[in-house]
């Protein structure tokens, strides 16, 4: 259990048996009245977010999360395998459970994989992430058509918007929350 003076970014609450994460949280003292809490909550499975307030002093809830780095190994069929670092176990994961990146997968990745109970909820990659152009088309100089971006496919598969000077085999940063064109890497 944790008071609302607990309360920080991150924290997972258990809630009507559903687990919500805080992702920001304000505590409010007005002038007149008792003090409250104003939260932003991320429901860990659904990724629906609600707003809540509490008052100051209400006891919650916390779930246990368990944290744990792993490593991208393989797409096999429906599921994805990673493997834990310290104890070399593999696990496969559900593309659900992966979401949008699954797409930016790439061999030996380091990713957080956040479990509860044994059950995966939700699989953390690196904000940024470098791949390779393997398909665009050529853009023509001076053509502005789509607002100065083209559809690439990555090496992994996934398809992004990019600027029109990028070619096959450039190396790209994307960014792994939304897919979006960061900008090219120096090799």
């Amino acid at each position: 259990m944790a008071d609302t003076s607990d309360f920080k970014n991150g924290l997972v609450l258990k809630i009507d048996n559903q687990l919500q994460q805080i992702i920001e949280f304000q505590h409010v003292k007005p002038g007149k009245g008792p003090a409250f809490v104003r939260t932003k909550l991320k429901n860990v499975v659904s990724g629906k977010v609600v707003d809540k307030t509490w008052n100051a002093g209400v006891k919650v809830e916390v779930a246990t999360v368990d944290r744990r780095d792993m490593t991208y190994l393989y797409h096999d069929g429906s599921d994805y395998i990673f493997m834990d670092g310290d104890t070399y176990d593999q696990m496969g994961i559900d593309e659900v459970k992966l979401g949008k990146g699954a797409g930016f997968l790439l061999e030996n990745m380091q990713v957080q994989v956040a479990m509860h109970e044994g059950e995966v909820l939700y699989v953390e990659l690196p904000v940024t992430v470098e791949i390779v152009v393997a398909q665009t088309e050529p853009g023509l100089q001076g053509d502005r058509s789509s607002a100065g971006t083209k559809p690439a496919t990555l090496e992994t598969g996934a398809e992004v918007q990019v600027p029109l000077f990028i070619n096959i085999g450039d190396k790209l940063k994307i960014d792994s929350r939304d897919g979006s064109y960061l900008g090219r890497v120096n090799s």
